[in-house]
Parts: C-alpha cells; sequence; structure tokens
C-alpha cells in the first residue's frame, strides 16, 4: 500500500437549533477513486463546537434544563441520526450542559466526547467512497451550534478487487 503524508480537510455544520437534523455532505471525489485503486485513510479528527458563530460559551436557555447537541460522519447521506451500529457511521460525538440553577442561560455541568473516531483504531478508518456527510442536531441552547471538524487524512493504493468490495460495503 502506497501512502501519502497527512493532509486535512475541514467541514462544518452551522445553526443547529430546535432539535432539528441537519446535514451537510463533504467531497473527497479529488481523493477517492474505487475504479483507479485510491481511497482515504483518516487518521484522526478533531471537533469543535461553536456557539453562535463567536466560540462563546454555550447557554441553556431555561432554568433547570438539560441542553445538548451531537454530531455524526457517516458515508451516507441521513435524514435523522442513526445509532453507531450503522455501518456507515465513521465517527459520532456529543456535549451535554446542564442548568440546575435557578437563572436562564447559564449551567454547572458540561461535558463533551467522542464515541467514535478513527483514532480509537488501530490503522484509523478507510473511505472508499466519494462524498461522505457530516449531520446532526441540537436542543436547548439558547444560541445556534456550529459543530466544526478538522479530518486528518492520507490517500493510499488498494489492489482493485479489495477497492471495489471497501466502496460497496459503504454504500
Amino acid at each position: 500500500m502506497n501512502k501519502s503524508d497527512s493532509f486535512f480537510i475541514r467541514a462544518s455544520i452551522t445553526g443547529l437549533t430546535g432539535g432539528i437534523f441537519g446535514q451537510t455532505s463533504i467531497d473527497l471525489g479529488a481523493y477517492v477513486d474505487a475504479l483507479g485503486k485510491s481511497v482515504l485513510r483518516l487518521r484522526n479528527i478533531a471537533v469543535s463546537y461553536n456557539f453562535g458563530g463567536n466560540f462563546s460559551d454555550p447557554n441553556v436557555a431555561l432554568a433547570t434544563t438539560e441542553a445538548r447537541g451531537h454530531f455524526q460522519l457517516t458515508t451516507q447521506s441521513q435524514t435523522a441520526s442513526v445509532s453507531s451500529t450503522n455501518k456507515s457511521v465513521i465517527s459520532s460525538g456529543q456535549i451535554n450542559a446542564t442548568n440546575t440553577t435557578a437563572s436562564a442561560n447559564a449551567y454547572d455541568f458540561f461535558s463533551d466526547n467522542l464515541d467514535i473516531a478513527p483514532q480509537m483504531w488501530t490503522n484509523g478508518y478507510l473511505v472508499g467512497v466519494e462524498q461522505i456527510y457530516l449531520g446532526g442536531q441540537a436542543v436547548n441552547f439558547s444560541t445556534p451550534l456550529d459543530i466544526e471538524i478538522v479530518l486528518e487524512c492520507t490517500v493510499e493504493t488498494l489492489s482493485q478487487s479489495a477497492a471495489m468490495a471497501l466502496a460497496l460495503s459503504q454504500q
């Protein structure tokens, strides 16, 4: 397998609010060509949660409310969030904020985590499709949530049969 040096792909999904699922596509056609035996290996993913476009602290809208947001990176387009057992899931994660105070727009607990990420696997995650999808949703934040990701990638060459099998398994 020939490997390239690492490079980075950036993507974002903006304005998530009200529990409505949103999604954007990420074009990998310049790197992936199943018939030409070229595949993308995701080595690492970094996620940033941005509120209101200015990296401000998250605000939980109401007193005694829990706010949450999550993202998923998939090899297939989705209309709603899917389970991590879905074969199209590459990565997923979430944030949670809880406001147990009597004041609006405050929080006393905040956490974020990656449920699944390429860096958790020994050799990253191979992608054999020309589009991947960043989706997510958020609820109970007083400002819209933007989810921004940076993917560390390499391009590799596989045998034609292995590349085709990989591409078909991720459709």
